[in-house]
């Protein structure tokens, strides 16, 4: 077991949960505001199911850490309020997920495979949500350009092993990526948000 490939994943679900939750009633229509809500309730239990395999306080694992511990890609870290993008990120997102969860279902520790089975079954919704607007969205000049602005980020959601069956579903070339172990700028004030309440309370507060 890899663990800190598992981390990145914890650390890419729950940051992306946190970032699709900031659709929550302005998505740009009702059905959006519904679905984004549910995937960000989805990418944040999973990401407490893999803290939960690598530690016995999962929420210390998620909330109690310097920021710059943090693993996660510089993709789900943007802070990216506007649709094209969203939905951009969303796909190439999903997209690099499945084939790093397929990778993981055939991990030697059983309880990794067994647990990436089980979220892969889950992801079936996100990917069907993802491919739907792709297909909508697929010839709009705007969504074409953020694709191609974002597709460094998602080549750095994998390892380098695995970014050759991304290129090939996605159908870019292969550039150099912006890989994880650097964070964005956008991550400082997400990480404030997201550990505000655990930082403010007494050493030791029972939850």
């Amino acid at each position: 077991m890899n663990e800190q490939a598992l981390l990145g994943l914890a650390d890419d679900e729950l940051v992306l949960g946190w970032r699709d939750s900031e659709w929550t009633g302005i998505a740009p229509m009702l059905e959006e505001d519904v679905a984004f809500s549910s995937i960000a309730q989805n990418e944040i239990g999973h990401a407490r199911a893999v803290y939960t395999l690598l530690s016995d306080d999962p929420d210390a694992l998620a909330f109690d850490r310097k920021l710059e511990d943090y693993r996660c890609a510089p993709l789900v870290e943007l802070h990216l309020l506007e649709w094209a993008h969203t939905i951009a990120r969303r796909w190439l997102y999903e997209v690099a997920d499945e084939i790093r969860i397929t990778a993981l279902k055939d991990d030697p520790e059983p309880a990794v495979a067994g647990l990436a089975a089980k979220i892969d079954r889950e992801e079936a919704y996100h990917r069907m949500h993802a491919e739907m607007w792709h297909d909508r969205l697929r010839t709009e000049p705007r969504f074409q350009a953020a694709v191609e602005e974002l597709w460094p980020y998602a080549l750095g959601v994998l390892p380098a092993e695995l970014r050759g069956e991304l290129v090939t579903r996605v159908g870019l070339g292969e550039v150099e990526a912006i890989d994880r172990g650097t964070h964005t700028e956008e991550l400082a004030p997400l990480w404030e948000e997201m550990t505000m309440v655990r930082r403010s309370a007494p050493a030791g507060a029972q939850w």
